[in-house]
């Protein structure tokens, strides 16, 4: 064989070599996802039976002494990963959730390790917040830790006004498949990644999450895409310039983002629905919805914004934040917005 059919031959074989570890790899995808699927139902069940029999006939007290004689004997039969440790997450997956919900999940390729995480949550609703919103957003194991532990339900709470407007956009979600901009906004946005410190303006705060687009998109959420910075509004020959403009593709809306220094101020809002008018009447395409404003400023002030922003749909307000605060700053912030909400509500 001449080098001149070698060198034909090799890119021949180079590529049946690309074909064929494309079809190992998608075959070992799916095998990994059955098998996913197959370990946590597994799983829920033997969760089911121990809570079956720990249940009949009153055994309740003896409950642990009955997981750990079991996970003693499974161990020598399956070996160590049946552990008491397993048997008790089995368990608290099986109280937590019913099997509609475990077959749901599995079918939409969420893992053990997502159940596992979310079973020992508390609060029905935190829980199903999450769950859903791992299944929309495709949240990866330790994605969805993060979000909890940066306290996700209790910012999007927050910008809600009331726990009751989540729930209707939950079950919107799981039986309409309909996207509702209560699960998309948040009260607060951390945006400890842009490394400002110290004194900064607008500018600053813009060009930073210019620079950092990537894990500004990661903290807004899944779903939005960038259009434009700076985006130019003529209105009777004078010139604005709305800070961010994106598009969220489940939404089907644009999101105006204005970025504001100090605390909201009344004419934030006036402005912003000048924007949103004009994107109304010039941008939005055939099969959008109305476009919705956000004015993100970087001190907060609850009651102003409650006072003047209630029941309005179209325009957010949130804080954002350079750096992390502890969840107690969290907690105080959900429990006096819960307050002025009810207070609202009552007069």
């Amino acid at each position: 064989m001449s080098n001149k059919d070698v060198k034909p031959l090799n890119i021949e074989i180079s590529d049946l070599f690309n074909t064929i570890s494309a079809l190992i790899t998608e075959a070992r995808k799916r095998i990994a996802v059955a098998a996913n699927a197959e370990a946590t139902i597994l799983n829920y069940q033997v969760g089911k039976h121990i809570q079956k029999f720990i249940l009949k006939g009153d055994r309740a007290p003896y409950g642990k002494q009955i997981i750990l004689n079991l996970a003693e004997s499974l161990i020598k039969t399956f070996g160590t990963g049946w552990s008491e440790k397993h048997l008790r997450h089995c368990l608290r997956c099986a109280e937590s959730f019913s099997e509609q919900q475990i077959l749901s999940a599995v079918q939409r390729q969420l893992n053990w390790t997502h159940l596992k995480t979310l079973a020992y949550e508390k609060d029905t609703l935190k829980q199903e917040f999450y769950l859903e919103m791992a299944i929309l957003q495709r949240w990866n194991t330790r994605t969805l830790a993060e979000q909890i532990d940066k306290m996700l339900y209790e910012r999007t709470v927050i910008a809600a006004k009331q726990q009751v407007k989540i729930e209707q956009a939950l079950k919107e979600l799981k039986e309409e498949n309909s996207l509702s901009p209560e699960l998309v906004l948040k009260s607060s946005y951390i945006l400890d990644f842009m490394g400002l410190k110290g004194c900064y303006s607008e500018c600053d705060v813009e060009t930073a999450l210019i620079a950092n687009l990537q894990q500004f998109i990661l903290e807004v959420g899944n779903g939005f895409a960038f259009l434009e910075r700076q985006k130019r509004i003529s209105i009777d020959a004078v010139d604005y310039h709305l800070d961010l403009l994106f598009y969220h593709r489940r939404l089907k809306r644009l999101v105006a983002i204005d970025l504001k220094l100090g605390k909201f101020k009344p004419e934030y809002k006036a402005q912003m629905e000048l924007y949103l008018r004009w994107l109304q009447k010039h941008e939005i395409q055939s099969g959008e919805d109305s476009p919705i404003g956000l004015l993100l400023c970087s001190e907060g002030n609850t009651e102003h914004v409650e006072l003047l922003m209630f029941d309005n749909n179209e325009i957010k307000v949130a804080q954002f934040l350079t750096e992390l605060p502890d969840k107690q700053w969290f907690a105080d912030k959900l429990h006096r917005a819960l307050e002025i909400a009810k207070a609202n509500h009552n007069d």
